[in-house]
């Protein structure tokens, strides 16, 4: 008997024959669902529907298949000897209450959050064809205002959460990514690439926006105070993707993408241009002087080019076709216990410009989870690699392209080569030589171990480390400059290096317990940090070579200049805690706190205490309202508490120096640059909100509306010192208050949803205030010229413009001091608010059959400089708007633009003083296509195999009143964000 039943156990008799089952998931509707998990009860045996719906798995004639997907409920469905099983989920109701936010530490349901957490997913970042997560969310997230410094690929965007916390004007968030801290501070110089990306060159550009599952971004108190003083500015957590249990699968994405500039001004032609030339030369008096010919190298533009030249230098310098190239491939799957991704991809991107330039990135994104067949020990390691390699001029030619000569000469000469005509003009194109590059590479890694001691009870730890090393450089050879100048390689030729690194590790120990009764449930979380960062930057001046072939060998420079050494420590340290209760599942209870330790602070202050209590009443789970009410969802939230900031840098409560590259008789010396102060400490941040939450119609229309106010205090900034002293500023607290108010609307709505049809909208809306409430001795101080009590810190004090004198065709400034001078420094009081005044996004998704169109508007009523920031005199030695050709020209003239001037005569020139006025501000304000996505998914007869096509927008469409290039930065020395057009593909099997 005992041989008999070690038989039966083995299997080899009585297990039933196994085969493939197939079938098809669909809601109650028809519409098939994609994505559906399919597990086998009780084996370890799963899959995944396919985009038609469709599925296939090894099963036996007895077995149950389980069904289950967020938004719908689980549904268990025995085979009975089928081979074929179409199954129909039914929604969930409660489907809101389903969806799990990553809140940081832990995670919550979108119904019983206490907090303002804002989500965006891989299916809308997916398929826009953006390099940085941060222009992924651009519109999409209310209290989130994402700007893009520039159109040239490789650069950076600015964000604000929630509007700007403090006078020192550092706003970044604190970025976590798969649990770790990654230093979205640029690394780049000045020197090298302040003229083509603006030094901003973004860390964040290293992560593959393919590569993201979600982006969630904490806003409030009860959200962001568990991160204490790093959470002051938000927090944004980005969670990549992870392997699925079921069949191995693979999947690809190509896409392909067009890009021009969006937005041409119009300028002066040849003859307008020529007209106001001649005119301001009269106007000065100085006309016969254009008959003088050893003048005439100062206004070639008139005297010796050709004057029925005409040449439009945006199409020539800015008119271009950018490429952007992306090929991705991954391969996932796994079994119930341990699951795998790998994904590569590859991008290459080039610009408008003339010229081979290029911007190339490789990333490898690897994911492997196991978890023990008790589910007691679990195990994520998540690992990406990028690589960059960014080749740019080192000037961005958008500038030049706007302010040109309509007449200035032929690029290139007879014989292919720079036309210098005469020596008399620069060459845009020799800019071409004078390049600059930049090369990346990226590591973040992070493995969570945890293990279930007790029932309830969870011992678990994140190790997370971080490497991003940056290498800059700046090549100017003589060769990129005018011959006139008589520039040789051995008296000009110079390379700027920039090497730059940091690198940080993280180790967090974390205990959870959870409890839950018949009447309450418990949550508790402790927790400590353990994290140290170290930056090292050392920037090089090679000047004087052999010969330009040599510029690249900075050993061949006849002086090697250091003009930056430095590194820095910062070592972090930290307890935290978590407790969260429910009584009567609908009463809600969130208590967070924190203790920070920074090296950034002296002694005595090096420690802060932080924390938060958070509310929450589900309204709509009282009897009053049964399951056929009109409101389906209804909730009540508050939160209040305090983060702190120590963003300041590392050392400066020391006394400390530098080596700068500049020597004294011959001897290099080291220079004093902080000073002592061990008193300053935390900047606090106390955020306040109340929120309402409400659905109806069974969710199919949500509607959350917030109020928030944060009050910024003890500010970190630069206190003015006596020249004497040799120093400019010491750090130290400022006893000033910085008020961030705002309402923010969010609405979602499910409009039709049939068997072949369904319509969704979604709507976003911010109307922030941001106040300076105190600050005590503002007047006294060197920041009385910036900031105004009860003014935003957004403002800039300019002249206040009275237009142009009919008698004299001169620009008139209000006289606000008095002194009869109009153009002194304390004439500029007039005031003017660049934060918007609202923002948001507005989106719909229509899907029939197989087809689905997405469309996304956003919109920003904003104030900002306008073209005639730029040149608000017309007749002088550079091109301009169209409008300066309509200008005052006789006594008696009504107009806003005044009498032409060659620009030698000052006195007759007051554009200088009107581009400082509130006539060079005007609305920016602008309602963006900013995306549009067409999808098809192509049936196929092949099992597994699914095939999406898709083309897709960016920035197609504009309208807005603003006169300049583009209203979203407004500049004309930046490449403004560029119109795309993308084919893509995606198939997986």
């Amino acid at each position: 008997m005992p041989f008999v039943s070690f038989n039966a156990q083995g299997g080899t008799v009585l297990e039933p024959p196994q085969a493939t089952v197939s079938g098809t998931v669909t809601d109650t509707s028809g519409i098939p669902l994609a994505g559906v998990n399919l597990v086998v009860e009780s084996k370890n045996i799963g899959t995944i529907s396919s985009l038609d719906g469709s599925f296939s798995i090894n099963a036996g004639p007895s077995d149950v298949l389980v069904f289950s997907m967020v938004g719908f409920k689980t549904l268990s469905v025995p085979i009975g000897g089928r081979e074929e099983v179409s199954v129909s989920l039914e929604e969930d109701v409660t489907q809101l209450g389903e969806v799990v936010l990553n809140a940081g530490y832990y995670t919550v349901s979108e119904k019983e959050r206490t907090g303002s957490i804002a989500v965006i997913d891989a299916k809308t970042m997916e398929k826009q064809p953006v390099s940085n997560p941060l222009a992924a969310m651009q519109g999409y997230l209310s209290g989130v205002n994402i700007v893009q410094t520039t159109g040239v690929p490789g650069s950076g965007y600015s964000i604000e959460i929630r509007g700007r916390n403090f006078i020192n004007g550092v706003s970044d968030p604190l970025y976590i990514v798969d649990g770790v801290p990654f230093g979205s501070q640029s690394l780049g110089s000045a020197r090298l690439a302040d003229q083509i990306v603006g030094e901003n060159i973004s860390p964040l550009n290293a992560i593959n926006p393919n590569d993201i599952e979600s982006i969630e971004v904490l806003k409030d108190a009860d959200a962001t105070a568990i991160y204490g003083s790093r959470g002051a500015n938000g927090v944004v957590l980005i969670t990549t993707k992870k392997g699925k249990a079921g069949k191995t699968r693979f999947d690809a994405h190509l896409s392909s993408s067009l890009g021009k500039v969006s937005n041409f001004m119009d300028l002066l032609n040849t003859e307008q241009y020529l007209e106001l030339r001649r005119e301001g030369f009269a106007n000065d008096g100085l006309e016969n002087l254009l008959e003088e010919p050893m003048f005439d190298s100062f206004w070639p533009d008139i005297t010796l080019w050709d004057n029925n030249r005409y040449t439009d230098w945006q199409k020539e310098l800015i008119g271009g076709t950018a490429y952007h190239n992306n090929a991705q491939l991954s391969v996932s799957g796994g079994s119930q216990q341990t699951q795998f991704l790998v994904s590569g991809a590859y991008q290459k991107q080039t610009t408008v410009y003339p010229g081979d330039f290029k911007y190339l990135r490789g990333t490898v994104h690897s994911n492997l989870n196991h978890r023990s067949e008790n589910d007691r020990f679990k195990f994520n390691l998540t690992t990406s690699y990028s690589i960059e390699d960014n080749q740019m001029p080192s000037v961005d030619f958008t500038g030049m392209a706007y302010t040109l000569p309509p007449n200035a000469p032929a690029l290139y000469d007879g014989e292919g080569n720079l036309n210098w005509e005469g020596n008399t003009w620069d060459n845009p194109l020799a800019s071409l030589e004078d390049t600059y590059g930049s090369k990346s590479k990226t590591l973040i890694s992070n493995a969570m171990v945890s293990y279930e001691v007790l029932p309830n009870l969870e011992v678990k730890t994140s190790l997370g480390f971080t490497s991003y090393r940056l290498d800059t450089y700046r090549a100017m050879p003589s060769s990129a400059r005018n011959p006139s100048l008589g520039l040789t390689p051995q008296n000009y030729s110079s390379l700027f290096t920039n090497a730059s690194q940091r690198e940080s590790w993280i180790i967090e120990p974390q205990l959870t317990w959870r409890k839950a009764w018949d009447w309450m449930s418990m949550d508790v979380l402790l927790g400590t940090t353990f994290q140290q960062e170290r930056t090292e930057q050392l920037v090089l001046k090679g000047r004087g070579f052999p010969n330009n072939e040599l510029i690249w060998n900075l050993g061949a420079a006849e002086t090697l200049e250091v003009n930056s050494n430095a590194d820095g420590e910062y070592n972090y340290n930290a307890v935290f805690g978590r407790l969260h209760l429910k009584f009567l599942d609908r009463y809600l209870i969130n208590l967070t706190g924190r203790r920070d330790g920074s090296s950034r602070f002296g002694p005595g202050k090096q420690f802060g205490n932080f924390g938060s209590l958070g509310l929450a009443w589900i309204f709509s789970r009282e009897s009053v309202f049964g399951e056929n009410s009109l409101l389906s969802f209804g909730k009540l939230r508050a939160s209040y508490g305090t983060t702190g900031s120590d963003n300041i840098g590392d050392y400066r409560f020391l006394d400390t120096y530098t080596v700068s590259g500049n020597s004294y008789d011959g001897i290099t010396i080291v220079e004093p640059t902080g000073i002592f102060n061990p008193e300053f400490g935390w900047e606090e941040n106390r955020k306040l909100e109340a929120a309402l939450e409400l659905g109806f119609f069974k969710d199919r229309v949500m509607i959350n509306t917030a109020w928030y106010r944060n009050r910024s205090s003890n500010q970190l900034v630069g206190i003015p010192l006596a020249a004497t002293t040799g120093f400019s500023q010491l750090t130290g607290n400022f006893d000033a208050i910085v008020q961030n108010t705002g309402i923010e609307i969010d609405v979602n709505t499910v409009n039709i949803q049939s068997d072949k049809v369904r319509w969704s909208t979604n709507l976003n809306l911010t109307i922030p205030s941001n106040k300076l409430v105190a600050f005590d001795g503002l007047e006294e101080s060197t920041f009385a010229n910036r900031y105004v009590i009860g003014e935003p810190l957004s403002i800039v004090k300019l002249y206040k413009s009275l237009g142009v004198d009919p008698e004299t065709g001169l620009y008139q400034f209000e006289d606000f001091d008095g002194d009869g001078n109009t153009s002194s420094t304390g004439d500029r009081e007039w005031i003017e608010d660049f934060s918007p005044s609202f923002f948001g996004g507005l989106g719909n998704s229509l899907s029939i059959g197989n087809l689905t169109l997405e469309v996304f508007f956003q919109f920003k009523k904003q104030k900002g400089f306008n073209a005639l920031r730029f040149n608000a005199t017309p007749g002088i030695q550079r091109n301009s708007i169209v409008e300066l050709y309509d200008r005052w020209q006789e006594p008696g003239d009504v107009n806003s633009i005044q009498r032409a001037s060659s620009g030698f005569d000052l006195n007759n020139n007051q554009g200088v003083f009107q581009l400082e006025s509130d006539a060079a501000v005007s609305d920016a304000s602008f309602l963006r296509l900013r995306n549009v996505s067409l999808n098809y998914d192509i049936p196929t007869a092949s099992d597994g195999l699914d095939i999406n096509v898709y083309l897709q927008g960016q920035n197609l469409w504009t309208w807005t009143n603003y006169l300049g290039p583009d209203p979203e930065q407004p500049s004309n020395l930046r490449l403004p964000p560029l119109r795309q057009v993308t084919l893509g593909l995606q198939f997986s099997f």
